[in-house]
């Protein structure tokens, strides 16, 4: 097995992408949640 410190530097960028796009994801599905508070609260 050969491992290349090089190579993890280059997936850094994959790995905060994929965990960009979890936290909009975490934050789409708080805002539907507060959408549907405001729009259930009424009755």
């Amino acid at each position: 097995m050969n491992i290349t410190p090089f190579n993890f530097i280059l997936n850094l960028r994959y790995m905060g992408i994929g965990m960009l796009s979890i936290f909009i994801v975490i934050g789409i599905v708080m805002l539907v949640t507060v959408i549907l508070n405001k729009i259930t609260k009424g009755e």
